[in-house]
C-alpha cells in the first residue's frame, strides 16, 4: 500500500512539473544538480531506496539520457529494478481467475455449522447442506472453511463387507454396550439395527442383562413378518442357544463373528462409537432410566434428520420432503432463510429451508 501511494505522489509531482515552462524546469534541474555535486563530493552513503523509488527511477530514465545524471546506484542497478518491475507486471497479468469463491452467507453457515456441532466433518455438513438447504458443495470445499480436520475411519474386511453388502437389506445386527452413571454404576445398552437403511430398530437399557430379557428385546421388534433374514451378534454368552434357536423360530438365520473381531459386526460397532461421540459422551447420566431419555431424542435424530454419507447420502427415516438442488450453485433460495432446530439442548442442530413471508 506504501509502495502505491509513494508512485502516485510522484505521478502528481511529475504532472505538476509538466505544467512549468521550460526555462523554469531548466533552472531548478541545474539547481538540483549542483547541490547533488556538493553531496556526492562528500561520498556520503544514501539511504536504501524503497520500491516507489525505484519505480519512479526506471520510467524517468526513459525520457533522457539517465547514465550520466544518475549517482546513487549504479546503472546495472537501475536496468535490475525496471526488470524486476517488468516481471511483476506480467506476474500481475498473469494470475489465473480461478474458480469464484463460495459466497460471504454459505460461508458463514458452514462455520456455524462447524462450531455449533464440534463432533461433524466436512462430509456430514456438506450432506447437511445437500439435504436440507439444497446447496450442492463439495466436502473439500467445505473443509477450507472448518477450524478443524475430520479423522476418517480405517477400512474393514473386504470379504466379510462383501457379503454384507450383497445382504443388507436382509441383515439386521445387534450388541451390548457399557455406559458409567454419575455413580459408577454399569448400564448395558443394547441396540438393534437394519444394516441396508443403517435405522436403529430398538434400544433398551438395563442394569442387568440375561438371554429372557434379550430375547424380549427381539421380540418387540422382529415379529417374522419383515423380510430380514440374518441376525449379525457376537460370542457373548447372553446369546445362549435356546435365543439362538428362538431367532431361528422367527425365520432369521444367526451369523455369529468370529472370536475377537469386533470388525466382522462394523456396522453396529460404527453406530456405538457415533452413539458415543454425539451424545454420551457430553453427558453424566445419573442412571438406568436417565440413559433411556437421553438416548431417545438421538435416536430419532439418528433415524429422521441426521445424513449418513453410506447411504448416498441419506438419512434412514427422513421426517421431510426431499430438496430439489439449487440452479444456482452455493446460494441459499431467495425468500427464504435456513432455521436451525436444536437437538439434545443444542448439542447437535438440524437445519431446514423456511419460506420468508412478507
Amino acid at each position: 500500500m506504501g509502495t502505491i501511494v509513494g508512485v502516485f505522489l510522484d505521478l502528481l509531482t511529475f504532472l505538476q512539473l509538466t505544467l512549468r515552462t521550460p526555462q523554469a524546469v531548466a533552472a531548478e534541474n541545474l539547481f538540483l544538480r549542483k547541490q547533488l555535486a556538493l553531496y556526492v563530493e562528500r561520498k556520503t552513503k544514501p539511504h536504501r531506496a524503497t520500491d516507489a523509488v525505484r519505480f519512479t527511477l526506471a520510467q524517468l530514465s526513459r525520457f533522457f539520457e539517465w547514465r550520466d545524471a544518475l549517482t546513487v546506484v549504479k546503472p546495472d542497478t537501475l536496468i535490475r529494478w525496471h526488470r524486476k518491475g517488468f516481471r511483476l507486471f506480467w506476474k500481475w497479468k498473469s494470475q489465473p481467475a480461478g474458480r469464484p469463491r463460495v459466497p460471504v452467507e454459505v460461508r458463514k453457515l458452514i462455520a456455524e455449522m462447524a462450531e455449533n456441532n464440534p463432533t461433524w466433518g466436512e462430509e456430514r455438513i456438506a450432506d447437511e447442506l445437500l439435504l436440507k438447504i439444497g446447496i450442492q458443495i463439495s466436502p473439500r470445499t467445505v473443509r477450507r472453511y472448518m477450524p478443524t480436520e475430520p479423522k476418517h475411519p480405517g477400512m474393514t474386511s473386504q470379504r466379510w463387507m462383501t457379503f454384507v453388502r450383497n445382504h443388507a437389506k436382509a441383515i439386521i445386527a445387534c450388541d451390548f454396550f457399557i455406559v458409567v452413571t454419575a455413580t459408577f454404576r454399569l448400564v448395558y445398552v443394547f441396540v438393534i439395527m437394519e444394516i441396508g437403511t443403517r435405522r436403529i430398530l430398538h434400544f433398551n437399557t438395563t442394569c442387568h442383562p440375561t438371554a429372557e430379557w434379550t430375547l424380549q428385546q427381539f421380540r418387540e421388534c422382529v415379529t417374522g413378518e419383515e423380510p430380514y433374514k440374518f441376525i449379525i451378534h457376537d460370542r457373548d454368552s447372553i446369546y445362549s442357544k435356546e435365543l439362538d434357536s428362538s431367532l431361528r423360530s422367527l425365520g432369521l438365520r444367526v451369523l455369529r463373528t468370529p472370536y475377537r473381531s469386533p470388525q466382522a459386526n462394523a456396522f453396529c460397532e460404527r453406530l456405538i462409537g457415533s452413539a458415543r461421540r454425539e451424545c454420551l459422551d457430553f453427558m453424566i447420566p445419573l442412571n438406568e432410566s436417565h440413559i433411556r431419555i437421553i438416548l431417545k431424542p438421538w435416536v430419532a435424530h439418528f433415524n429422521e434428520g441426521r445424513p449418513h454419507s453410506s447411504l448416498g447420502p441419506g438419512i434412514p427415516e427422513p421426517s421431510f420432503p426431499k430438496v430439489p438442488l439449487q440452479t444456482r450453485r452455493h446460494h441459499i433460495p431467495d425468500n427464504h432463510r435456513v432455521s436451525a432446530i436444536p437437538v439434545l439442548g443444542g448439542l447437535h442442530h438440524e437445519y431446514k429451508l423456511d419460506k420468508i413471508t412478507a
